[in-house]
């Protein structure tokens, strides 16, 4: 599996929390986000003439390409974060990026730290970035509509999957995260839903007794994994059958304003 794939994927393994290390009032004008699910955020409340700085991995909306890249984003470039003079720094709150929070703090740079794994997620998310970006209005509106979407009621699981994420050893996502809650809402019962952690590593034979119906797997590419081809990946039958969900990273592998349209094309994708 590519490298994309796995950052996108590690991405949604946490619990939610946000914290502010300074509570400046006024509005920031200059904001690094270091996160894809943070930039389409500010883009879409109105905020994306503020961003100045973003990963490598923030690919949308189109208009992101063009804000300069300040590489990974997890752990940030100081230096290269810096040269942008922001006035505010967004992180994921993971423990590489606490400690460059504090480094940016101690240049006299603001940040704030959210984690952003899970649907119900999203609309505090939007809240605190449209408080921080001035654009309080656009954001409750996107985040009524996320609460909305996070308080539906999935529809009854009609096929079964599993998410592979890695491949050696294999590692799948659990019940904890947000791809586990984008199968439920496509109508696809998650055959590792019973671990509670949002990924965990397992052995082969239990994905074959579980046997899912489709493998899902992060990927830009319309090819089949590499594993497909592999003598002992084929005993699982839908590996042997072919039943593959190529799900492209920039648009399952993060929660933000265009989780509707995953869950869409996931339900046309499980309906062929």
């Amino acid at each position: 599996m590519v490298k994309r794939g796995l950052f996108l994927g590690l991405l949604v393994l946490a619990a939610c929390h946000t914290s502010e290390r300074r509570h400046d009032s006024a509005p920031a004008h200059r904001v690094v986000s270091l996160l894809p699910s943070f930039t389409e955020i500010l883009f879409a409340i109105g905020a994306g003439d503020r961003v100045v700085g973003r990963t490598q991995w923030c690919d949308y909306p189109p208009a992101a390409l063009a804000v300069p890249s300040v590489g990974e984003g997890l752990p940030p470039n100081i230096e290269a974060v810096a040269a942008r003079r922001p006035d505010l720094v967004v992180l994921y709150n993971a423990g590489p990026n606490a400690t460059a929070a504090k480094q940016l703090e101690r240049l006299g740079i603001r940040t704030v730290l959210i984690d952003l794994n899970r649907l119900e997620d999203l609309g505090p998310a939007a809240r605190t970035l449209g408080k921080l970006t001035g654009r309080e209005q656009q954001a409750e509106s996107l985040a009524t509509a996320m609460d909305g979407l996070a308080a539906r009621p999935p529809p009854s699981a009609t096929t079964s999957l599993a998410f592979v994420v890695w491949d050696n050893p294999p590692i799948i996502i659990g019940h904890g995260s947000y791809l586990d809650q984008l199968a439920a809402q496509a109508g696809a019962r998650n055959v590792f839903g019973d671990i509670t952690a949002p990924s965990a590593q397992v052995a082969l034979e239990t994905i074959v007794a579980r046997d899912p119906q489709w493998i899902a797997v992060l990927s830009d590419s319309a090819a089949p994994p590499g594993f497909a081809k592999r003598r002992e990946w084929r005993a699982v039958r839908a590996v042997r059958e072919g039943h593959f969900l190529l799900l492209k990273g920039s648009l399952f592998g993060r929660p933000g304003p265009r989780s509707g349209e995953a869950i869409r094309q996931l339900t046309a994708l499980l309906a062929r």
